[in-house]
């Protein structure tokens, strides 16, 4: 087997890798945007529930919340399919780091514009949707392409629960070839490939809704 064949088989897991990275990433967005939005929430009990939530999901490792998901919910009844466990684990760590790189972009935007804007006759809601939103996430993307990275970074812990991407090709294919060398060289590249092909996604992207006036650096 060639290595151009070594990279033709352990890319029919990319497809794999990729939809989980996808599906993880839509799950992070949705859970820290809903919290950041509730930390505009002045209750108590609100602050104190997500404190403990960004607490407690940016310091549980990923295997570890993957196997409780997965391993330890089916004790007390509740059985998650694997896609859903590792899109649940990776949704709720990714959406603890983006609930803070989202609040912190919510500080950046100037209030006068929402209190200019509630003069000119908008309600709080509107103001939020298309004053604080689009300038949330313009200061947003920088911090969301790094927690993109962290995502697919992540994925190869899905083999741990029977999904069939690359990191699991590659464990098949290892012991029928004993070439482990090669294979996870390929690995690497596929990983590589995909990393830059999205990065050059959000790239444009921040270039498209960069705020004028602000430098690149």
């Amino acid at each position: 087997m060639t290595f151009w064949q070594i990279l033709q088989v352990l890319a029919t897991g990319a497809g794999f890798t990729i939809l989980v990275t996808a599906a993880s990433m839509s799950a992070g967005l949705l859970i820290g945007l809903a919290a950041a939005m509730l930390s505009r929430i002045r209750w108590k009990p609100v602050q104190h529930l997500l404190v403990a939530f960004t607490f407690v999901f940016r310091g549980i490792p990923v295997l570890v919340l993957l196997f409780i998901v997965f391993f330890g919910l089916p004790s007390i009844g509740i059985r998650v399919p694997p896609f859903l466990s590792m899109v649940l684990t990776l949704g709720l760590i990714s959406g603890a780091y983006l609930a803070e790189i989202f609040r912190g972009a919510m500080n950046s935007v100037n209030l006068d514009e929402i209190l200019a804007a509630e003069a000119m006759g908008m309600t709080r809601a509107q103001g939020f949707l298309y004053i604080m939103l689009p300038q949330m996430f313009r200061f947003s993307i920088p911090g969301m392409i790094n927690e993109f990275t962290s995502v697919l970074k992540y994925t190869p812990f899905a083999y741990t629960v029977g999904i069939p991407e690359i990191m699991k090709q590659a464990m098949s294919l290892t012991p029928m070839i004993m070439r482990g060398l090669e294979v996870y060289l390929a690995v690497g590249i596929i990983y590589f490939v995909i990393y830059k092909l999205c990065l050059m996604c959000f790239t444009a992207l921040e270039k498209r809704y960069r705020i004028p006036g602000l430098s690149a650096d």
